[in-house]
């Protein structure tokens, strides 16, 4: 008789703070996404504190009294993590867990946790680890009391080294030899990019947890692990796809977040070198998430850093059967309409506007406008097929309506 498995969540706590870079509105977004990472990670939220203040405590983050009244929470409900959704100092982590007496995790922590969950190839593990140990190094100080001893003995007098020096150089040479193994799986994997030969390359961007490993495998007939949590793809995952007589290659790549630290962007760069060398970006968006907007702002920005922004991209808006707007009673007449309104209708209206007819309005679970969509790839993917190969006679027109 098969055992029921019963997941066991870690109880936590979020904590936000209102300042003049981030309103009320702005930090309530922010945490919900904390939290969608608390559960992906394995926790269960049970409050959240917010406290408003211009300037943040430097010691502690958050002020005394609202530090008092989450002490007092944490105690009386055996709470085992405390989330910050901003990144804490070294110092400041060491302070509130003297007076936390807990774990306590910013959202750095969080992301690079998820990520030692998620990695499964040693090239994702490579980079997870690597940016575990970047890290940490400068918050080796709180990790151990032992580690302010001076080592004695015969043949260890004069100047000498202290034991966090020591830890210190051995995270150093760590990270050395992992930056080394990193270059190295590089060269590997741009063997591999140029045994492909000269298929067109297309490769699915987006913010993390939009759809894009669900739309691989309709696209590709593949199953590509795909679940409803944030970077549940960390792997770049290529499959050869054939609409009509036309193959190429699809990639899944990493999906963005925002408030990313410099060092975990840097560490999964890399990552996005099949970005780099696509010749068709398809940017996916989950329409039905009420700020996709600023989720689109935050993956153009990681482009224009990878230098990828002039790409020829598609604005894939997915999720179309998830996407409720917001009703304006008839009666009403102090409502004024904005965004969060909008029919999908009118959203349509808006981005072709913006980007012509480089929009598709599909939902790639229920598999709803996807003939457009292979007609559209097909034809973006043939345009280009014919400009590389111009003497290539068997590309005729095909009928995908069988596809």
């Amino acid at each position: 008789m098969l055992e029921k498995k019963t997941i066991d969540y870690e109880k936590s706590v979020l904590i936000g703070v209102i300042n003049s870079h981030q309103n009320q509105e702005k930090v309530t977004e922010y945490l919900d996404e904390l939290e969608f990472l608390t559960y992906t990670a394995g926790g269960e939220v049970y409050k959240r504190f917010v406290q408003r203040m211009d300037i943040p405590n430097p010691k502690t983050l958050i002020g005394s009294g609202k530090m008092e009244e989450v002490e007092k929470y944490v105690t009386e409900n055996k709470i085992g993590s405390v989330i910050f959704d901003d990144e804490l100092s070294p110092a400041q982590q060491r302070n509130i867990e003297k007076i936390l007496r807990c774990k306590i995790i910013d959202r750095t922590s969080l992301i690079l946790d998820i990520f030692a969950q998620r990695a499964q190839t040693s090239y994702a593990r490579t980079q997870v680890e690597l940016a575990q140990y970047q890290y940490l190094l400068p918050r080796l100080t709180g990790l151990w009391t032992h580690l302010e001893r001076q080592k004695g003995g015969i043949g260890m007098r004069g100047p000498g080294e202290t034991e966090i020096e020591t830890d210190r150089r051995i995270v150093r040479d760590r990270i050395s030899l992992l930056k080394k193994k990193l270059q190295k799986i590089d060269r590997q994997m741009e063997t591999q990019r140029g045994n492909r030969g000269s298929l067109v390359r297309v490769a699915l961007i987006g913010y993390t947890n939009v759809g894009k490993s669900t739309l691989m495998n309709v696209v590709s007939k593949s199953d590509v692990f795909a679940e409803n949590k944030l970077f549940a793809t960390l792997d770049t995952t290529v499959r050869k796809v054939v609409l009509g007589n036309l193959p190429f290659l699809l990639s899944d790549t990493v999906g963005f977040i925002r408030k990313l630290p410099t060092q975990l962007v840097e560490s999964f760069k890399s990552t996005l070198d099949e970005v780099r060398e696509a010749d068709l970006l398809l940017h996916v968006v989950d329409i039905s998430h009420p700020q996709f907007e600023e989720h689109i702002a935050s993956v153009n920005k990681i482009l224009d850093e990878i230098k990828s922004a002039d790409k020829k991209t598609i604005m894939v808006f997915n999720k179309i059967d998830q996407y409720l707007p917001e009703k304006i009673d008839e009666d009403d007449l102090i409502t004024e309409k904005t965004k969060i309104h909008f029919s999908l209708d009118e959203w349509k209206q808006t981005w072709y506007n913006k980007v012509g007819d480089r929009a598709l309005f599909i939902s790639a679970l229920n598999k709803e406008n996807l003939d457009d969509f292979r007609k559209r790839v097909y034809n973006e993917v043939r345009d280009i097929h014919v400009t590389r190969f111009p003497y290539n006679n068997f590309l005729y027109p095909e009928n995908l309506d069988e596809y």
